[in-house]
């Protein structure tokens, strides 16, 4: 075996764990990539509840309110 096949030997290696690494890398870029896709739907949700939220707050204030006039003309309406 002479230099050139050591060499050559070499860096096949490198090429091999150049190879690997590469590999590796790829597959902890597909786990954040699903994470990051999970984030998305979590952060769709999330927004979608805020919403529904809002609403039904505005909702509630707007029942309260209501209560509030009814019992005023019902205070109205009682003799005193």
């Amino acid at each position: 075996m002479n230099a050139l096949d050591v060499i050559s030997i070499g860096a096949l290696l490198v090429l091999g764990v150049i190879l690997l690494v590469l590999l590796m890398q790829a597959l902890k870029l597909s786990e954040i990539w699903q994470i990051l896709l999970g984030c998305q739907k979590a952060a769709r949700w999330a927004s979608i509840w805020e919403t529904e939220n809002k609403e039904l707050r505005s909702a509630l204030r707007a029942e309260k309110e209501h209560v509030e006039q009814l019992r005023r003309k019902l205070e109205l309406s009682q003799p005193v």
